[in-house]
């Protein structure tokens, strides 16, 4: 049972498959195929919700990891 699905399947991509969709672009890693199916079958509004939600969330990670370091560190 594979997580990628056709290109030609008519079925919109579900959240994990989105999930999955901007992390590879997060990394710059996204393969042709699953591209293909984003931009054919996707909705971009779904896209962008959740990359500026991941956006948010590495921020938050960021700046809670410099609190935690600059608390170890003593400043």
């Amino acid at each position: 049972m594979t997580n990628q699905s056709n290109p030609q399947d008519p079925k919109p991509p579900g959240l994990l498959q989105i999930i999955f969709s901007v992390l590879a672009a997060f990394l710059g890693v996204q393969s042709e195929r699953n591209r293909e199916r984003d931009f054919q079958h996707g909705k971009s509004t779904h896209y962008i919700v959740v990359g500026l939600i991941m956006t948010l969330l590495l921020i938050v990670a960021l700046v809670g990891l410099v609190k935690l370091v600059l608390h170890s560190a003593g400043v």
